[in-house]
């Protein structure tokens, strides 16, 4: 067994929360009143808390510019290859906690305003979360950023600066009611407007054919304005920039019409364009085929690309500027969740070596299918280019499989049954040079079902990448405790390097860390126990088991599992449905005098970053009940597991690699496997047989029906019950019995607290495999060509010519 740290060896240790030095908090201390007298202009005596959290930010965001200058020096001189990452979903959270830990100065600054009379944690909940995603894609990016700084990488993230992000969910009486996110009303201190990059998209018009070739032309103009944040990598003085676009229109926007006396309706008509970056789409998992959303996909790829081009003709001085795009795929790495611009025809085989596909979605529904109807009305241009892309695709195929009619029209980028369409994630694959999915299980789908004829003519086109999270936010962040304990034992390189933690392995009979990693896990419990007394007025046990499914709604995810369980023990009307009937049970069960306190039901509304970071320290047992095959990957999963949480689960996305890494015995699964689900879809899948085969389900279905949890209402949850008993796709029914004996073992493990622990700490040191910096490594140097650097930029304080110094040294390596 290994040794743990001596006391004079931790105190040797420099906390990673970083330094309290005297001079780092006066600096800090005199960096926030300067802040607050002359960027906020006000006092002590009128200041309200959120100047004081924008007096912080803009000090912390002092220590960021000059490290994300410097860090532009170091790309302009070094010249590396540059990865691009576009989404239309960045879904960051809060920013000055995590810039805090990524430079090391939160220990310094909690001194600070600890010296200063005010209260950090009730600063920092005065930021906005920055919702510009749904969940796990929007989160995923949000991660990936922060690996991309923090292994070196010359990195951008472009994507949409929607005004209003993932709406605001409020629970009345039950129900889903959707509130606007208007994240922005307060401003936001983190990001900088670069008017001097604004640059046009084309929309509409028509084509023309000239003796130089088609030409688009009558087309209305959108700008793009750009607007940057920096993204710090972790210590390393490393920072990227996400440039996040949104719409303006162009000053002479419909000004014809001021010749006639309308300026008014002008003016007006200028709101048309600036939509595009209005709202964020609440759905990730549903295609909902809308002019407004192709706008806004065309608008961040056409503004990006022109960016990228700009930037890639931009050398240092006394290097001639590049003209030739013959090098384009050497110097840019374009990775987008899907391609949807398509350059000209001759240019194919650039955009081939320079894009790389990543499929995030086994769901048919989820993958998008533009009516080629609305591509010709809103880019003509680019959908006869789609079409000459395609018939050369086509041709291809033909030769190689010439009477095979079926196999053209099922690789067609075109889509002929009933409304013609684009089919997007084949246009991906074929102008990309990798095509890869989330999760083992996930990639093995893509390529065996989903996309096989494409799998077959390129096989080695197709790869593996499974997921990842940060550690940073979803450890040091938010469970400082645990990120401390683990540090005092192992030390704190696994910060950086998450397979460290498989050295937890050896205290998992040390007496003392079981002790301590219980101690951790039961305070978190407590904090959170309190803040659900404070915000929802539900009391509950602190040394009760929290059960936790947080995922969005949707019925693969099987909210619907847990509930009949419960009760055995936005975006669509079926989701709010479940809501409604989640919400219904907790109303019965909280109020039930002989279940009492011994379970409760609360539906945590508007779920975001920084609930999540509040939960999930808490949480004992992790839901993640997919039906086998649906899930892609999951990185949900990976959080609770990092913070100590068992994982009740299916085998289904990351969940398998999960089981492989910790062991299956380590984990809590249950139910049908991908081959079986397959099995069951053959010969068919009968609700009826399981209602009647299993008592707590039939007893279960029938309170349901017979309007136990609705008696205003007795038929309310008819459509539901109607769903899961005629076209449950996900199958519900099948897991449950399997489901409530695998939650038997649960309880009876629970029972045994040292037990319960060491199995947590198993787990805890099995997610090194779940790092996002393990995942963004190898896409690096897998699918990118760019390789991780540990070398650390100068800092600000340093002189110029130790750029070149470090320019030399990464050029050796």
């Amino acid at each position: 067994m290994a040794t743990p740290l001596t006391d004079q060896e931790k105190r040797k240790q420099i906390s990673i929360r970083g330094i309290v030095g005297v001079e780092n908090v006066a600096e800090l201390k005199k960096g926030f009143n300067r802040h607050l007298h002359f960027t906020l202009v006000k006092d002590r005596n009128i200041a309200t808390t959120r100047d004081y959290y924008f007096a912080l930010a803009h000090t912390v965001r002092d220590h960021l510019v000059g490290r994300w200058i410097r860090t532009q020096q170091f790309y302009y001189e070094a010249d590396p290859k540059r990865v691009y990452y576009l989404s239309l979903e960045f879904y960051m959270g809060r920013a000055l906690q995590n810039t805090m830990i990524n430079l090391g100065l939160q220990n310094a600054c909690d001194e600070a305003i600890y010296q200063l009379g005010l209260d950090m944690e009730e600063l920092e909940e005065v930021e906005e979360d920055a919702g510009l995603g749904n969940g796990g894609l929007g989160r995923l990016a949000a991660c990936f950023l922060d690996s991309m700084a923090t292994l070196g990488l010359a990195a951008y993230g472009y994507g949409i600066r929607y005004e209003y992000g993932i709406f605001n969910q409020k629970i009345r009486d039950g129900w889903q009611v959707e509130e606007a996110d208007d994240w922005l009303r307060h401003g936001n201190p983190w990001e900088k407007a670069r008017p001097e990059y604004m640059l046009p998209v084309h929309f509409y018009g028509h084509v023309e054919e000239t003796r130089d070739g088609p030409k688009w032309v009558n087309t209305q103009v959108v700008l793009a304005m750009p607007y940057d944040t920096p993204i710090p990598g972790y210590m390393n003085n490393t920072v990227n920039t996400m440039r996040l676009w949104s719409a303006r229109a162009p000053n002479d926007f419909n000004l014809k019409d001021f010749n006639v006396g309308d300026y008014i309706q002008a003016v007006l008509d200028r709101n048309l364009a600036e939509n595009i970056s209005r709202v964020l789409y609440p759905n990730d998992n549903f295609f909902e085929g809308k002019e407004l959303r192709l706008k806004q996909e065309y608008f961040v790829v056409a503004a990006t690309l022109q960016d990228i081009i700009r930037r890639y003709k931009t050398t240092k001085k006394g290097v001639p500027g590049r003209t030739c795009f013959e090098s384009f795929p050497d110097k840019v790495s374009l990775r987008d969740k899907v391609i949807r611009f398509v350059p000209p025809l001759q240019a194919w085989d650039l955009t081939r070596r320079t894009f790389a596909y990543t499929n995030h979605t086994i769901l048919p529904e989820a993958l998008e299918r533009w009516p080629v109807e609305l591509l010709e009305k809103l880019l003509p241009r680019h959908l006869q280019i789609i079409y000459q892309i395609n018939q050369a695709h086509l041709d291809k195929i033909a030769a190689l499989f010439p009477k095979d009619m079926d196999k053209l029209r099922r690789m067609s980028l075109i889509e002929e049954d009933g409304c013609k369409r684009v089919n997007m994630a084949h246009l991906c694959i074929v102008g990309s040079h990798a095509v890869n999915g989330v999760a083992e299980i996930h990639s093995n789908i893509i390529k065996t079902k989903i996309f096989k004829d494409f799998s077959d003519l390129e096989p080695g086109k197709f790869q593996n990448k499974t997921n990842g999270i940060t550690p940073r936010r979803w450890l040091l962040l938010c469970n400082p405790g645990l990120a401390e304990l683990i540090a005092e034992v192992i030390g704190e390189d696994y910060v950086k390097d998450l397979s460290q933690l498989k050295k937890l392995n050896d205290f998992v009979d040390d007496v003392a860390f079981i002790r301590d990693v219980s101690k951790v896990k039961q305070d978190n419990k407590l904090k959170f126990a309190q803040y659900l007394e404070k915000e929802y007025r539900v009391k509950i046990n602190p040394s009760s088991m929290f059960d936790v499914h947080v995922k969005r709604i949707h019925e693969y995810k099987r909210q619907l599992l847990n509930c009949l369980h419960i009760i055995a023990a936005p975006g669509y009307h079926m989701a709010k449905m479940i809501i409604k009937l989640i919400t219904s049970v907790a109303d019965v069960v909280n109020t039930d005098p002989v279940v009492g306190n011994k379970l409760k039901v609360i539906f945590l509304e508007n779920y975001r970053v920084s609930l999540a970071e509040k939960v999930i320290p808490a949480t004992d047992l992790s839901q993640q009940i997919s039906t086998a095959g649906t899930e892609a990957s999951g990185t949900g999963n990976m959080k609770f597991m990092l913070n100590g949480a068992l994982t009740i689960g299916t085998m289904d996305g990351a969940n398998v690699e999960m089981a492989e890494e910790a062991g299956e015995e380590n984990l809590f699964i249950f139910g049908m496997r991908v081959e079986d689900v397959a099995e069951m879809d053959k010969k068919g899948y009968d609700a009826m047989l399981y209602y009647k085969k299993i008592p707590e389900l039939k007893e279960v279905m029938d309170q349901i029906a017979s309007g136990f949890f609705s008696p205003k209402n007795p038929e309310l949850f008819k459509d539901l019950t109607n769903m899961l008993f005629k076209h449950d796709r996900f199958k519900v029914f099948a897991d449950f019995e399997d489901y409530l004996k695998s939650q038997e073992k649960v309880n009876n493990l629970f029972q045994n607290p040292v037990e319960w622990t060491k199995m947590v700490i198993k787990n805890i040191a099995a997610t090194g495999k779940f790092s996002s910096d393990r995942t963004i490594a190898e896409y690096a140097t897998e699918v990118w060509g760019v390789k991780p650097t540990d070398l650390k930029i100068p800092p600000p304080n340093e002189p110029r010519e130790a750029i070149e110094e470090t320019v030399k040294a990464l050029k050796k390596m």
